[in-house]
């Protein structure tokens, strides 16, 4: 069951459970929309991996199955994001 952060662990923008431009990773890392396409160029800066959008839980399922309230804030070091981006590209 996805967890449904509440916030961008780059910029901490809020995401509600119903944002059309929240973006996770495999592993539920939570970006807004442009953080993960413009500045992180598509890349998860914790596990490499790629971004889609965040499914939108129902309404009618939230008190059953509610969102976290447990925010995530972690801005990337965007110099060490964009030399990993490079070396993979690279190889």
């Amino acid at each position: 069951m996805l967890e449904i952060r509440p916030s961008c662990e780059h910029c901490n923008k809020d995401l509600p459970f119903d944002a059309s431009e929240a973006m996770i990773c495999t592993f539920e890392c939570t970006y807004c929309e442009t953080c993960a396409t413009e500045i992180l160029k598509s890349v998860c800066p914790n596990c490499g991996g790629n971004f889609t959008q965040r499914p939108i839980r129902p309404k009618s399922l939230l008190e059953k199955y509610p969102p976290s309230t447990k925010r995530v804030h972690k801005p990337a070091n965007l110099l060490e994001h964009y030399e990993k981006i490079l070396s993979t590209k690279t190889k």
